[in-house]
């Protein structure tokens, strides 16, 4: 079982990352005093934000995700013009971008807020997830290359470590999703699961403080990754889809109370 080192705190900012994550982690532009590999939501593998609208969508997500932003929270262009250090363009194209994924409602008239929470079309992204999940973890097995089974081994030296923090345990869930979700060397399939996983991600922390198998659910990748080296794409399918069905079972669990 993973769990978060004695030692509190999370991370240093700026740390390097290790495993499919590491690919970006040095050219990742600050804005703002606030690096994109410093994020708690963190970009996929092979994502670039060289542009100040990708920028601006990764800080603005981060933001919602995290419910800095809660559901709800009327967004001000330029009060996030501010916040970043962007210009409005940017921060334009983000919101816009943020609005097709689902993160944020626009009305012509009312103007411009973070989407609410609806634990019923939440249900509905998990329907759709365990499906997809599974079939990354079977096209994983069959296309992982030798750079994505060295970014397995050190997945799985890492779960061995543990976390410094449940932001750490949180970061090192995301980075074995994107292992996968890369090892399928579907661009389509991979862009649809990191949308995804970012909505469940919003939902995971709605009952962070509730949440009583962080821990475990991290832990339950061993196996998914095991299965990969082993090339064995059942276990691998059975592993993705246990895990994503146990999360979604107790986040609705504890968003009922």
């Amino acid at each position: 079982m993973v769990r978060a080192r004695s030692r509190p705190g999370p991370a240093e900012p700026g740390m390097a990352l290790t495993g499919p994550s590491a690919r970006v982690a040095t050219s990742r532009p600050r804005v703002a005093n606030v690096s994109l590999a410093d994020l708690t939501v963190m970009p996929p593998p092979d994502a670039h934000a060289t542009s100040l609208s990708g920028v601006a969508y990764y800080l603005i997500r981060d933001l919602i995700v995290t419910l800095q932003l809660k559901p709800g929270t009327a967004l001000e262009e330029r009060e996030l013009m501010a916040q970043l250090a962007l210009g409005r363009t940017p921060v334009r194209e983000a919101i816009r971008r943020l609005a097709s994924e689902g993160l944020i409602e626009i009305y012509a008239r009312r103007g411009t807020v973070v989407a609410p929470v609806d634990v019923r079309d939440l249900a509905r992204v998990s329907e759709v997830r365990v499906q997809l999940e599974g079939l990354a973890a079977r096209l994983a097995v069959e296309r992982a290359d030798v750079a994505d089974r060295d970014a397995i081994v050190q997945l799985l030296a890492d779960l061995e470590t543990g976390a410094e923090s449940q932001r750490e345990l949180i970061r090192l869930d995301q980075r074995v999703h994107h292992c996968v979700h890369h090892a399928t060397h579907n661009r389509y399939l991979e862009a649809t699961l990191a949308e995804y996983l970012t909505l469940s991600l919003r939902l995971w922390f709605l009952g962070l403080e509730r949440v009583q198998r962080l821990d475990e659910a991290v832990d339950e990748h061993r196996g998914l990754l095991t299965a990969v080296l082993d090339r064995d794409p059942d276990a691998a399918e059975q592993a993705a889809r246990a895990h994503v069905t146990g999360f979604w079972d107790e986040i609705r669990q504890v968003l009922a109370t």
